[in-house]
């Protein structure tokens, strides 16, 4: 892949960054089947165009940042379903190159970033909702690890460790990122004020502001009415960039972004039940504090 010099978490210095919207609602509105346990993945292994259209169609709405169709994607889970091992992780090099594509398409800047969730969403049954798995801080990077240098070996600018439930999963994910100098966003799950397993979000938020890895924290899959005081507590524990991409709710236009950006905020986007016309608007609403400047992607 061919690099500009513009690493992302420079970018997040300068101006709020557009995030990409739901790629399940994307895929489901393009027609495309998500039945069964392996879910947009599903649409990855089995129809790549569309996974592709789904990215160009985020991008032309004026997204600067493209999350993969890597969030289900595990080994296990495959295996349940028939694919070994070198398929899988040959899937998973497929969703970083199909987001490079799309970001390559389009005649603004954009960045790709690698999504790893959590170890519930390969369960496909909400678990990544509760947390608390009954897993071991060590079984769960031992779960993440493989994918994760798969991902990074793929080449994304980014890997977006998101809609992390609770703390120990935080905990295995930032074991498995230490020391490799990777960059990574860490993105909780919330309700309320508290992670989706019921820990203090300013004990959550504290994990990351340690990790030199981690280049933003925030908050994703969530009402857009927890979003910010997720953020201001994020703020009060670390002074990194913060980021959220909560589901659609109410719609992006009662969305009080100028908030969100005074808390810190500096990628928004959506994520279930948003789709490119809300990422459109989301666009036009974000003040830019410089050009978007010409093609191509930049990397961190």
């Amino acid at each position: 892949m061919t690099r500009a010099s513009t690493p992302l978490a420079e970018a997040l210095g300068h101006r709020t960054l557009v995030l990409d919207g739901g790629l399940g609602n994307q895929l489901t509105d393009q027609g495309c089947d998500l039945s069964g346990g392996l879910w947009s993945a599903r649409v990855l292994a089995e129809d790549p165009a569309q996974v592709r259209a789904a990215h160009t169609a985020y991008a032309r709405a004026g997204a600067e940042v493209l999350i993969t169709a890597s969030y289900q994607v595990g080994l296990e889970a495959f295996a349940r379903h028939g694919y070994d091992r070198r398929r899988t992780t040959a899937l998973l090099r497929d969703a970083v190159t199909l987001a490079d594509g799309a970001a390559r398409a389009v005649g603004h800047e954009v960045w790709v970033a690698a999504s790893v969730g959590p170890y519930g969403a390969t369960l496909a049954d909400r678990s990544e909702y509760r947390g608390r798995y009954g897993l071991s801080v060590r079984e769960l990077a031992a779960f993440h690890r493989p994918r994760i240098e798969t991902l990074l070996e793929a080449g994304a600018d980014v890997l977006a460790l998101e809609t992390v439930p609770d703390t120990d999963e935080a905990l295995a994910l930032l074991s498995v990122l230490a020391g490799t100098g990777a960059r990574a966003w860490l993105s909780y799950t919330v309700a309320g004020d508290r992670t989706r397993a019921g820990q203090p979000l300013a004990d959550a938020f504290a994990l990351a502001a340690a990790a030199p890895e981690v280049i933003a924290v925030g908050v994703n899959c969530c009402a857009a009415a927890d979003v910010l005081r997720a953020l201001e507590t994020a703020a009060a524990a670390t002074s990194k960039p913060l980021l959220a991409y909560p589901n659609d709710t109410s719609g992006t236009a009662d969305w009080p972004l100028d908030a969100w950006q005074r808390a810190g905020a500096r990628m928004i986007g959506g994520c279930c039940g948003v789709g490119p016309a809300r990422i459109a608007a989301l666009a036009d609403a974000l003040p830019a504090a410089e050009p978007r400047g010409g093609g191509g992607r930049r990397s961190v």
